[in-house]
Order: structure tokens, then C-alpha cells, then sequence
């Protein structure tokens, strides 16, 4: 019978220490309620265009992104576009999906971010096997550098074709938006205006290049830092002006320490929520 409890005992002790659940991220509706993977996809597969707001170097949001494309793949005609590839690079991306070259770092003139094989790769691969269109969407950095550095006016000049793989110019400007503000907030005295006109640039390329590529009937899945989405802004701002009538919903990316609950001050980013724990190791 001793022997019997102390059995009992180790069991309900360890059971306890090894048996806990250890959720890596909770995903919330705008107001904060509990939404499963389940019901967040199936209210996005009746969408036009989402736009995927992600932490770069996060883990979950790679393989989320990946099991998002390959349930909306079954359901249907499915884009996706990518803030990680730059418009001028449309060609060489096409060339690799159409089995023109053997490898995608073939071409030395297509340019890769740093965390591409790991983290946009099987995104991209997937694409290829199932003749998915991948749309490169963000202006090349040149050109967001230069208005950086010199404000808008560092377009002024450019040639037709150098304007082709951008917003059309001129573009509408609030600097006065919430996530343009923010962004100042953060940067404290590197924050400068030419700053936000940069972003903006990049906001409005994305937004130009989604619907430029979109077609009748097909969901557009575009992966984007989180800041170029949230609140209902940045891109979507962007997309809104051109096209008001399009069905859009937006995924925002945070981390926080406990996933029990939304907490105030992210609410409101976006139709959804994808909260990760602080303790979440990196992708580099």
C-alpha cells in the first residue's frame, strides 16, 4: 500500500512539471477574444487580399505563413507577394519559377535578404511546385534610400523606366498617420521626416504592385513587416484610396510575456492578432 502511494504520488508530481501545456503564441480578434488557427482561416479564405504582418526573424509567423498557403491552395487561386522581393527583380523571380534556371542565387542580380533560405524559401518553393504566382511588391532600397536621405524630391528626374518599379509619382502623403508617428516615437532623434516619406514609398509600392497583380476571383496573400499594416494603415491605407470595394483583412504580429489574454495596447492592429511569447528564439 506505501509503496503503491509514493508511485501515486511521483506520478502526480512530475505529471504536473512535465505535463504542462507550453503554447509558443495565442492568436486574438481585433478586440481581444480567443481565435483559433481554424476559424481565422476559414474567415480569411473569403477575402480578396490579406495582408500578412510579420516579425521578421520569428519562427511562428514562417510556419504560419507557410500553412496559410497551403490551405488557401486547396481553396483558391491563390497569389502571393512578397515585401521581401523587390520589383525590379519580378524577372529573375519569374525565371526561377518557370524552371528557366536550375537555382534561385543563379542570377547575381536577384537580391536575397539574409534570412531567405530558412525563413521565404519554402514559401517560394512551394510556389513553384504548384504554379502559385510569387509578385515581388517592395520598391527597390536605392530609391528608399535616396528619399531617406533627400525626401521625395530625390524622385524627381527619374526615367520612365526607374518609375515603373515604384508608386506612381506623385503619391498621397499622411505623415500625420498613427503608425508614420510611431515610427518617429521609436526612432527618437533619428527620426526624421524624410524617414516616414521613405516608408511611405514602400507602403504605396506594396499596395500598387498587390493590386496591379490581383486578379478577378483570386486571393492575394502578401507577407509584410508588421509596422507596414497595423491599424489599418501603412499599406492598407494605400490599398484603400485605389480601391475601397476590394474584401481586405490585415494579421498583425506582436510578442508578449503571457498569451492569456490580449493586452491593451494591442488591440486594434489588426482583423488578427498572432501573439508570441517573448521567450520565442529567432531565424537570425
Amino acid at each position: 500500500m506505501k509503496r503503491w502511494l509514493i508511485t501515486l504520488f511521483f506520478y502526480s508530481v512530475f505529471g504536473q512539471m512535465y505535463g504542462q501545456s507550453l503554447p509558443a503564441y495565442q492568436i486574438f480578434n481585433a478586440k481581444g477574444k480567443k481565435v483559433t488557427y481554424g476559424k481565422m482561416e476559414r474567415r480569411l479564405a473569403k477575402k480578396d487580399i490579406i495582408l500578412f504582418g510579420e516579425i521578421h526573424n520569428n519562427p511562428i509567423n514562417h510556419w504560419l505563413q507557410l500553412k496559410l498557403v497551403k490551405d488557401f491552395f486547396t481553396k483558391r487561386n491563390l497569389i502571393l507577394g512578397l515585401e521581401m522581393l523587390e520589383t525590379d527583380n519580378q524577372k529573375q523571380i519569374d525565371r526561377y519559377l518557370n524552371g528557366e534556371v536550375a537555382h534561385i542565387r543563379s542570377d547575381t542580380s536577384l537580391r536575397l535578404w539574409g534570412n531567405y533560405d530558412t525563413d521565404y524559401a519554402p514559401l517560394v518553393e512551394f510556389s513553384k511546385q504548384h504554379k502559385i504566382p510569387v509578385i515581388a511588391t517592395n520598391v527597390p532600397a536605392r530609391y528608399a534610400k535616396d528619399v531617406y536621405r533627400y525626401g521625395f524630391k530625390a524622385l524627381e528626374g527619374l526615367s520612365e523606366n526607374a518609375l515603373a518599379f515604384m508608386a506612381p509619382q506623385p503619391m498621397p502623403f499622411d505623415p500625420e498617420l498613427k503608425t508614420y508617428q510611431d515610427i518617429l516615437s521609436m526612432m527618437e532623434h533619428h527620426g526624421t521626416p524624410e524617414l516616414v516619406m521613405a516608408q511611405a514609398l514602400r507602403d504605396a509600392t506594396m499596395a500598387h504592385f498587390i493590386l496591379k497583380n490581383y486578379t478577378s476571383g483570386s486571393l492575394f496573400l502578401h507577407i509584410n513587416g508588421t509596422y507596414h499594416s497595423e491599424y489599418y494603415e501603412g499599406i492598407l491605407w494605400y490599398l484603400l484610396k485605389s480601391d475601397p470595394d476590394m474584401q481586405y483583412a490585415t494579421i498583425a504580429t506582436t510578442n508578449q510575456l503571457e498569451l492569456k489574454k490580449l493586452l491593451e495596447e494591442n488591440k486594434g492592429k489588426a482583423d488578427f492578432i498572432i501573439v508570441v511569447d517573448e521567450d520565442m528564439t529567432e531565424t537570425h
